[in-house]
């Protein structure tokens, strides 16, 4: 999962968990995340992945059609 991570061009992934929920934070870095994800989601061991862990989660139903996730839009952000 972190070689394929990689790949997808993102960078300083986290996940965090408050009781039920979990956050994910990362840094894409690259230049088509469309394309990124989709690649990755074609890898096998994503895929591996993805069946060992989609059962333990429910998405937001607020998330857009077709969508696992939900992206927030980020409102404030300092270096």
């Amino acid at each position: 999962m972190n070689a394929a991570i990689r790949r997808a061009n993102i960078r300083n992934y986290s996940i965090y968990r408050f009781q039920d929920l979990l956050f994910a934070y990362f840094e894409y870095t690259g230049d088509d995340f469309r394309a990124d994800m989709a690649r990755m989601a074609a890898d096998p061991e994503v895929q591996r992945w993805w069946a060992l862990t989609d059962a333990m989660q429910d998405p937001i139903p607020d998330r857009p059609a077709g969508d696992w996730w939900l992206t927030l839009t980020e409102i404030f952000h300092t270096d």
